[in-house]
């Protein structure tokens, strides 16, 4: 029998993948145990390294200019390629925008089964890619490609800040508000999707989420004077705002009632459906988080959920967070696709144990 390649026009994306999107990740739990092992940076040059798990790396140049250095790739979280395209380059620029940085170019990270794809599919993932690169102002100057088995699509990019303006995830402050910039719930959508049990059609508003670049938060949070972020992706809200907490010396606390949230997810959550990645980030964080007892377990996972190009989390100290929320709702305004409705303060850190996690339904 002869051997037909699925070509563009008929191809669904994510059945060529065991697991999509970010959820694809290593989790942290099999993760951080390996890269401890590591030896450590000993260029003093290298300003942020790998060893509060931050978005990207830093590397000072001069005396007002560092390189931002990241790289981020993964299996097709929507069936249409160039939206595929699209979300693993928002994704992959997602990294610079939370190091309060500006990417200035990117490389294709490319691995494509040809034997069972047409190259047609291939051209259209990387004609979302560049055409997302050149929304956020920057070209793809090349890349790489490998034969792989299921497609693999993402970017390495690069960006540059000023060495004292660089926001890690290592600087947050008791009395920081947490700011999310993106709803939670794109990997329980995403796995409804891939599965067919996307009964309410939400796999639209998740895509057109996950494509809109982190950009406006970046830019804001620079100017409103934020302490400390990270983007939320595989780890889930819970696994990053652990290792920022982590990093910073900092408790937290997470008031689920006040995080934005994808309605479909809720439901679906309900009912069963969550990808492998989400459930292995609530096996690790039990050991730093704690539920109040009216969270169940659908909550919790909610929380876990392993998102591809979610938000920012940002920590800035209270007085300053109204006026991060005012620009972001007006530029939501502006323009659709990034975040208007969708901006809240979710929380807070603490003084007490680093990255301990007590989740809430409402402050205190």
């Amino acid at each position: 029998m002869r051997f037909r390649r699925a070509t563009f026009a008929r191809v669904r994306l994510t059945r060529f993948a065991k697991r999509a999107g970010c959820a694809a990740k290593q989790p942290p739990g099999y993760l951080f145990p390996l890269l401890a092992g590591l030896p450590a940076p000993s260029d003093p040059n290298v300003l942020v390294g790998s060893a509060t798990a931050d978005d990207a790396a830093v590397y000072r140049l001069s005396a007002d200019t560092a390189l931002v250095l990241t790289t981020d790739f993964f299996t097709p979280i929507v069936d249409d390629p160039y939206d595929f395209g699209a979300i693993a380059a928002a994704n992959a620029l997602s990294d610079v925008y939370a190091m309060g940085a500006r990417p200035i170019a990117a490389l294709n990270l490319v691995g494509f089964p040809d034997d069972a794809l047409d190259g047609s599919v291939l051209a259209q993932i990387l004609r979302g890619g560049a055409e997302k690169a050149r929304e956020a102002g920057i070209d793809v100057v090349g890349g790489h490609t490998v034969k792989t088995d299921e497609p693999l699509y993402g970017m390495a990019v690069t960006g540059v800040v000023h060495p004292e303006r660089v926001v890690t995830n290592a600087r947050g402050a008791p009395g920081d508000v947490l700011v999310l910039t993106k709803p939670i719930g794109l990997g329980i959508i995403t796995t409804a999707a891939k599965n067919d049990q996307d009964a309410e059609g939400a796999i639209g508003e998740a895509t057109r989420l996950m494509k809109a670049l982190n950009r406006d938060a970046g830019e804001a949070m620079q100017r409103h004077g934020a302490h400390a972020a990270t983007d939320i992706t595989g780890f889930g809200l819970l696994g990053h705002l652990r290792n920022l907490a982590n990093a910073s010396g900092c408790s937290a606390e997470v008031w689920l009632d006040e995080v934005p949230v994808l309605a479909a997810a809720t439901r679906y959550v309900k009912s069963g459906i969550a990808p492998g990645g989400t459930h292995a980030n609530w096996r690790f964080l039990a050991d730093w988080v704690r539920y109040e007892p009216d969270l169940d377990k659908a909550d919790q996972l909610l929380l876990c959920d392993a998102q591809t190009s979610g938000g920012l989390l940002i920590a800035l100290p209270s007085e300053r967070a109204g006026a991060l929320l005012t620009e972001l709702d007006r530029r939501g305004r502006e323009d659709s696709a990034t975040h208007a409705g969708n901006v809240a303060i979710v929380g807070r850190l603490m003084q007490g144990p680093a990255g301990r996690i007590h989740c809430r339904r409402t402050p205190a």
